[in-house]
């Protein structure tokens, strides 16, 4: 049931990190503050499509 997701972050809308993560488990977006090398620097990236 792990899916492949996509972190962008929140600023740039750049697509930086792949997860897999249990979507029966889990069925919220993911959240995590996480280092954007466009941005060069921390921001929060959000699980999209």
């Amino acid at each position: 049931m792990r899916e492949l997701i996509t972190l962008a972050c929140d600023m740039c809308k750049r697509r930086n990190y792949n997860y897999d993560k249990n979507k029966k488990a889990h069925p919220e977006k993911l959240e995590l503050n996480k280092y954007c090398k466009f941005c060069k620097k921390v921001s929060l990236h959000k699980e999209i499509k």
